[in-house]
């Protein structure tokens, strides 16, 4: 009994072949089936994931070798994505209407633009000078450093003006931020200029005529002697002359002749009247420091602007002349404000303080910057320092 009880529970020497054919034939194939499903699954989906990732790798680095390869397609700084008939590089000041087409009837005619940095204290010398600029060659932009807007609304003028506010900030700090190249490109001439003038004897198309036709890249009205505060001989106005380009007076130390080659001899218009072609502008607004906002010591170096010789580039034109009051504005009392005790700084000379260590840190900056641009070549060095 026990011997075959032990003999049903024990595995037959001949039954063990018949089980490795029976795992051969039914279980190995259906796992090697498995197995190659499996490799050639994971292989298209591995395949398929590197394309895409090579795939969109080709793509960015197509568009970004794409404008080295189109040597004769230069494209704007952050365009390159697009495609070059979307692009527009520049825009302009005029404005559009809400609805409905613009005349496009109407040929557009050469434009100017006339910007005043102004104060409502001003109002009525500013309307004298506006009125000055014909509204078909000119556009009027007016940078209110006083913030007060509102009041100027009862001037005719008015509803075709650009207004900028920004309370206690120069005209030189609205130039920086809302007069870019791109921006004012399509003004053949920007007129740059104070609130404290009188234009009695100006006149803007005649003024425009005589630039042209003297080649003038940055040029200003002459200033009236007897009535005007002058600060450098050379924008005085000559009776006798149509526009000069240079003073034979005695400055400081320098001696200015028929010699002489720069400022403040020749070459130089003072900041508060400025007129540039938008070929110079686009140089001088390069110039303009963001931080420092008085724009003192530019008015030295602007004939690196002149797009040429800044002995002929640059003029007084003595036929359109102003008068230059030379108001104290910035850093005076503001409407419905108090004088401030005497123990607090006087506004007006902190402001003339300033304006002078501006000054000093532009001189230092152009020093520093001509002696690390290893690749910028000075072309009136030589003459400088013959002068």
């Amino acid at each position: 009994m026990k011997k075959r009880m032990w003999m049903s529970t024990s595995i037959s020497p001949k039954a063990e072949p018949k089980r490795h054919r029976l795992f051969t034939h039914r279980f190995l194939p259906m796992i090697l089936l498995l197995s190659a499903a499996f490799f050639i699954g994971s292989e298209f989906i591995i395949t398929d994931y590197k394309k895409r990732i090579l795939g969109w790798g080709s793509v960015m680095a197509l568009q970004y070798t794409r404008p080295k390869m189109c040597e004769t397609q230069c494209r704007a700084y952050g365009s390159e994505a697009l495609p070059r008939g979307i692009i527009y590089e520049t825009s302009d000041l005029e404005m559009r209407p809400l609805w409905g087409l613009q005349n496009k009837k109407k040929p557009k005619l050469s434009m100017n633009l006339l910007a005043i940095a102004v104060g409502i204290k001003q109002k009525e010398s500013v309307n004298k000078i506006v009125k000055k600029f014909p509204e078909s060659d000119f556009i009027v932009m007016l940078f209110h450093y006083d913030g007060i807007v509102d009041q100027w609304k009862d001037l005719e003028w008015n509803g075709r003006a650009i207004h900028m506010s920004a309370v206690n900030q120069t005209k030189w700090w609205f130039a920086k931020r809302f007069l870019h190249p791109d921006i004012v490109s399509e003004y053949s001439y920007i007129f740059l200029w104070d609130e404290d003038l009188e234009v009695d004897h100006f006149n803007a198309k005649r003024y425009l005529s005589i630039i042209k036709k003297e080649g003038l890249e940055i040029s200003q009205p002459a200033l009236d002697p007897g009535k005007s505060e002058l600060h450098h001989t050379i924008t005085v106005r000559d009776k006798k002359s149509t526009v000069h380009r240079r003073t034979y007076k005695v400055i400081g130390r320098t001696r200015c002749n028929e010699n002489s080659t720069g400022p403040p001899c020749t070459g130089f218009v003072e900041m508060m009247v400025p007129v540039f072609s938008k070929a110079s502008w686009r140089c001088a607004w390069h110039m303009i420091q963001s931080d420092l906002v008085f724009g003192w010591g530019l008015d030295f170096q602007l004939g690196y602007c002149a797009q040429g010789d800044r002995t002929q580039k640059i003029g007084i034109v003595d036929a359109e002349y102003v008068v230059h009051n030379a108001l104290p504005t910035l850093g005076g009392l503001t409407a419905n404000k108090v004088p401030s005790p005497s123990s607090e700084p006087d506004g007006r000379s902190e402001v003339k303080k300033q304006s002078f260590i501006e000054l000093e840190i532009f001189k230092n900056r152009w020093k520093r910057a001509v002696k690390e641009d290893n690749c910028w070549f000075d072309l009136y060095e030589q003459s400088t320092k013959k002068q």
